[in-house]
């Protein structure tokens, strides 16, 4: 989008000539790029799911329309519109309200009264009405008092620049910026089909919504409309405009209209032509480097007359409107959005990012996601339900140790995930990058995505400061703390949204970068179709107590070794599964060793998500160690909820954070350090099987009014929001997860 403000903003100074110059050298290179999908877009020929076919059982339709730009245009408008109406046609003429021009109501009234329909063509028609959803917004009344004074039924963008959203703030009863394929307007992505759909409101208050203002109120088309809010109709182009035909391209014929009309008229389509009377030269005036033989059209309009008589619908764009808007079910296009996510992590294993990922991914847009690579073994590009993941770094081998050895990799990540995005976005433009920490700097990745339109999402997994202080030991109050913490504001301030993991790190967080006005929660809520009870099926006697997670210093895993060493003694065929990675593991290995549990304790490598929900469903109770007096303390533990998913009771340590969300009616909580406290509980559940059937089916009941079921549509809304340019709903707080005794006793 910044390359466009640019352009347009110094437009005015660049002569016609050089600018023509500059479009014919980048269409020819697009015209070889897309010769595949330009003119012809085979995939644009389906027709809409249900769709009945034109009135009176015609073949195909037709609309005819024109964008007058400049007074050379508006001086040919009624010439224009008696050589049509001589051949039995009729077309719409939209017209600039406050461009080069006045457009006398004199021409208005008689191309209405000769059965012609006047539309609305942008406001200045420079190219600035969509640098901002609040300049258009501001532009919309007077867009709006134009179509009210017209009487006109529909609008038009200048240059095809355009947001689908923010048309509903115009009182239209349809728009015509889009087009079906067209790679050489400067907002290059089609709609991808030749036939008109509807466009719904988004859900939104009265307050919210800009149409029930009380200047859109006064608003009283001449032409039916659809009710207040309902939406409109979206009329895309179908045959390539006249100005790119014959100017840039500088075609000699016009065989590629006529081909087109005939492929179009094969698949039952909508014929839509956008002319310009300011470059249509008529016999008796001189030719110019800026026009093109009117004939070219004309023989358009014959061959519609001479091998199409009588099987076409020969519409005004609001006939076309009222038809497309009286259907039942209206045709609904949803157009794939183009999304990156960048992780440094296993993607594979990072529950997080794939809820996400997946999300997108299944309502049909497109995700990337740029990753880690875990093993030798493991593809460096992969698709997963859907999902294009790229693992575009190795982290396989020894854990880091030192502050240099740790940073490394990550600077050198975040210089190659900018790499791939800036190349991808290039190509093909993304329209939001979601990056996750850590680190938080890793949001750079998204810049040039971020200046040229894309919107960023940063999702707070941890917060880093913090992080680091406890992983280094380096405390909170010295110049790394304090570097970092100016780290997390900039990273802020780069981002459109912040989602952090939990509420006590949102409180934290949005007062540190005063982001608290975008900022929202995203606990890790259970996906419920993966964590589910029915995953059980072992039974072969052992009890099994698992710890699957990050071997880090305040996971506490230590602690939950020596309460082990104490559960083996009163029950020796019990087993401890550990299933993670991270710095500790060695220690953790030789600590069991020391503590003679080499047999009965038993390390795993990381496994896929699918993989571990049915690992943890077969265990017999699970553990959540952390230490309260580190980083673990605020940490939002994933396993939680995931346990209690899978209809495993949970012995977990007296958290902040964990006492924040959980209670003793659906965890069995333990004092924190404790290793003896923590061998009581585990002991207590594994004795009890009233106890664990009380924790299992309150477990069970929590989890599935918290899944990621429930939180779903509102990251797809926050996406679609910001996409869109609202505001997104204001950040759900502590009612987000409802308290487990509240819950249970409803």
């Amino acid at each position: 989008m910044l390359d466009r403000q640019f352009y347009y903003s110094i437009k005015p100074f660049i002569p016609w000539g050089v600018r023509m110059a500059l479009r014919r050298a980048a269409a020819r290179r697009k015209r070889e790029l897309f010769r595949t999908t330009w003119p012809i877009n085979e995939a644009a020929g389906t027709a809409p799911a249900g769709w009945p076919g034109w009135p009176e059982g015609r073949r195909f339709a037709l609309v005819l329309t024109h964008d007058v730009e400049g007074p050379a245009g508006l001086a040919k408008c009624r010439r224009l519109a008696e050589l049509e109406a001589s051949l039995g046609f009729r077309s719409s003429f939209n017209f600039i309200p406050k461009g080069d021009y006045a457009t006398p109501p004199e021409l208005r009234g008689w191309l209405c009264s000769e059965g012609f329909e006047v539309g609305v063509h942008d406001l200045h028609h420079n190219g600035r009405l969509f640098r901002s959803y609040g300049g258009f917004s501001a532009k919309a009344p007077a867009i709006n008092r134009y179509i009210r004074e017209w009487g006109a039924s529909g609008f038009r963008a200048g240059f095809m620049l355009r947001n689908l959203d923010w048309f509903h703030e115009l009182g239209i009863q349809y728009d015509a910026s889009t087009f079906d394929t067209d790679p050489f307007e400067p907002q290059s992505d089609g709609v991808g089909t030749i036939f008109p759909f509807w466009i719904p409101s988004p859900a939104s208050t009265p307050a919210e919504n800009p149409r029930d203002s009380p200047s859109a109120a006064r608003i009283t088309p001449t032409h039916p409309q659809p009710p207040p809010r309902a939406g409109y109709v979206e009329l895309p182009y179908t045959l390539p405009q006249d100005s790119t035909l014959f100017l840039v391209l500088q075609e000699p014929s016009p065989s590629i209209w006529l081909d087109k009309l005939d492929w179009i008229a094969a698949h039952g389509g909508m014929v839509l032509l956008n002319v310009h009377p300011d470059y249509a030269c008529f016999e008796d005036e001189k030719p110019g480097a800026r026009t093109y033989p009117v004939a070219h059209y004309l023989a358009l309009l014959q061959r519609l007359r001479e091998r199409y008589a009588g099987a076409f619908w020969q519409a005004l764009p609001r006939d076309m409107a009222t038809y497309t808007a009286g259907l039942t079910p209206r045709p609904i296009r949803h157009f794939p959005k183009r999304i990156c996510m960048v992780t440094h992590s296993f993607y594979e294993t990072d529950n997080r990012v794939t809820r996400y990922a997946e999300a997108l991914a299944a309502r049909g847009d497109h995700v990337d996601v740029f990753s880690l690579r875990s093993k030798p073994n493991v593809p460096p590009r992969e698709t997963i339900a859907n999902v294009e993941v790229h693992r575009i770094q190795n982290r396989f081998g020894k854990a880091q140790q030192t502050r240099f050895a740790y940073a490394l990799p990550l600077i050198r990540f975040l210089l190659r995930s900018t790499l791939k995005i800036t190349r991808r976005h290039w190509s093909a433009p993304y329209d939001l990058v979601h990056v996750h920490n850590m680190p938080d700097f890793l949001v750079l990745a998204a810049l040039y995505p971020k200046l040229t339109g894309a919107k960023v999402i940063l999702d707070i997994h941890d917060i880093v400061p913090e992080f680091y202080a406890n992983k280094f030991a380096g405390g909170r109050t010295g110049n790394t703390f304090r570097v970092l913490k100016w780290i997390e504001r900039r990273s802020a301030r780069l981002a459109d949204h912040i989602i952090v993991s939990n509420h006590l790190w949102r409180e934290k967080f949005a007062q540190r970068t005063g982001t608290a006005d975008r900022c929202s929660v995203f606990i890790n809520n259970v996906d419920s179709a993966r964590f589910r009870p029915d995953l059980h099926d072992r039974s072969d006697g052992r009890i099994i107590i698992l710890f699957p997670g990050g071997l880090q210093w305040h996971q506490g895993v230590d602690i939950a070794l020596h309460a082990f060493s104490r559960v083996f003694k009163a029950i020796p065929t019990a087993e401890f599964h550990i299933y993670g990675d991270g710095i500790m593991k060695p220690t953790l290995v030789s600590l069991a060793g020391e503590l003679g549990l080499n047999g009965s304790v038993k390390f795993f490598e990381p496994v896929r998500l699918n993989e571990i929900a049915r690992i943890m469903a077969n265990a017999d109770i699970g553990v959540v160690p952390k230490r309260a007096d580190s980083f673990g303390n605020e940490a939002y533990s994933t396993k939680i909820m995931e346990f209690m998913a899978l209809g495993v009771p949970v012995v977990v340590s007296k958290t902040q954070i964990d006492q924040y969300y959980f209670n003793d009616s659906v965890v069995r909580f333990f004092e924190s350090g404790n290793a003896q406290a923590l061998a009581d509980a585990m002991l207590a559940v594994l004795r009890d099987a009233a106890l664990r059937r009380e924790l299992t089916q309150n477990a069970l009941r929590y989890s599935a009014s918290n899944s990621w079921d429930s939180r779903k549509p509102d990251y797809l809304e926050l996406v679609d929001s910001l996409l869109a340019g609202r505001a997104p709903k204001p950040p759900v707080q502590d009612e987000e997860v409802r308290d487990a005794s509240v819950l249970l006793s409803t």
